[in-house]
């Protein structure tokens, strides 16, 4: 009986062993250092929309009205590219719709200087009912592999009972870990099983929050979020963040319509402190110039692509008006001062806010007006639109 039991618990360390390489190693793929920037195709073209003419031309877009040069990178194929998988068990993308495959439509998007990524799901079927991944992770990260696929968003839809979420994003991370090719990973279950405190050795980013959708402040029955919800969810996560492993709050809405310019840049600007990846949702080949000034604003990007690294936290909040405060790779702050409320109003940030004492002199400047507002110590104030922002640099 007693060797029994010493056979038991040997079986048992070496099968521990075992599984430590596939379950415990740390995620250190070398990609996405800064957080990632580029399109998807969802939050305007969804289902319906989507096919290969609109990618294309969006890869165009990116590259003549300089979303490439601003450091937009990544061409994102979301859910409906797919329809079943062949009798080998191979996904099958929808003829209709890509009539010349996801192969030639990565390497037309390679062709322009950028990156191609893919969607698909843990579950049994996407969120749009198209085949999902489970049972056939390695096979499919061989096929984006062999696809030129540089990005995988896999969501978290139809899943099985009992269906264990860091098991799952684990096993897609080791497929495409096999596949011989570097590829970003997006985990995207929505924040529900808290993966800030489990991914960082799987994903290269994860989903922090509930879906957004295009409005300042709403929160829908089914989970969909406003900006403002969203900027909620985040505060407090910024431990997690880092370079090669960020939190994610979706997709951007800058463009789609829903909100108004003061909304969508303060939308920008905060994902921007977050270390969010920038993903536009938006239909880039037709963008007002509203819309192009708040995605090409190169100084607000370069706050989002700071090599440090950090996420802001909230350092003030009175009522709707809010400060945050972001800490910059060569020791200054970007700052935020968050107007939430329906009037303009006044908010002020003392040095202490942010860490400074209040007698060090500091440069100042404002990243939207792109004007310096030269030394000031102490602290500074400005006037902030309803549902808006003025977002600063303050250097020593």
């Amino acid at each position: 009986m007693g060797r029994n039991r010493f056979v038991v618990k040997m079986c048992l360390v070496m099968m521990a062993v075992v599984m430590m390489p596939a379950l415990g190693r740390a995620l250190d793929n070398g990609l996405a250092k800064t957080p990632p920037m580029g399109w998807n195709s969802w939050n305007k073209f969804g289902c319906k929309d989507l096919n290969e003419k609109v990618v294309r031309e969006t890869a165009d877009t990116m590259v003549s009205s300089g979303m490439k040069d601003a450091g937009y990178q990544f061409v994102i194929l979301d859910d409906c590219w797919q329809t079943g998988r062949d009798a080998s068990g191979n996904i099958v993308a929808d003829a209709e719709r890509f009539p010349s495959g996801i192969k030639a439509l990565a390497d037309y998007v390679h062709s322009k200087g950028l990156k191609f990524g893919i969607y698909t799901d843990v579950g049994t079927m996407t969120c749009a009912k198209r085949p999902g991944s489970i049972g056939h992770e390695y096979q499919d990260a061989k096929q984006y592999a062999n696809w030129g696929i540089d990005y995988l968003k896999e969501d978290w839809c139809n899943t099985l009972p009992g269906q264990n979420s860091e098991s799952s994003y684990t096993l897609m991370r080791n497929a495409l870990a096999d596949s011989g090719r570097p590829i970003v990973f997006s985990i995207c279950e929505w924040g529900s099983t808290k993966p800030w405190l489990w991914a960082e050795s799987i994903g290269n980013l994860w989903r922090a929050t509930g879906d957004i959708q295009d409005c300042w402040d709403c929160k829908k029955d089914w989970g969909g979020n406003g900006v403002t919800q969203i900027i909620d969810q985040m505060n407090g996560l910024e431990t997690y963040a880092g370079p090669g492993h960020w939190n994610d709050p979706d997709m951007l809405e800058v463009g789609n319509g829903g909100m108004t310019k003061e909304e969508y840049r303060a939308h920008f600007s905060m994902w921007a402190m977050f270390s969010a990846p920038l993903l536009a949702g938006n239909d880039i080949s037709s963008m007002s110039p509203d819309t192009k000034e708040i995605l090409l604003n190169k100084e607000v990007i370069g706050i989002d692509q700071d090599p440090l690294g950090r996420q802001a936290h909230r350092v003030k909040k009175t009522g709707d008006l809010e400060i945050w405060s972001k800490q910059l790779q060569d020791g200054g702050r970007a700052v935020v001062l968050l107007n939430r409320s329906p009037a303009a109003a006044k908010i002020a940030v003392a040095w202490t806010d942010i860490g400074y004492p209040d007698a060090l002199s500091v440069s100042v400047r404002n990243l939207w007006s792109a004007n310096d507002l030269g030394k000031q110590s102490g602290g500074y104030s400005a006037d902030v639109p309803s549902h808006g922002v003025v977002m600063l640099t303050i250097k020593p």
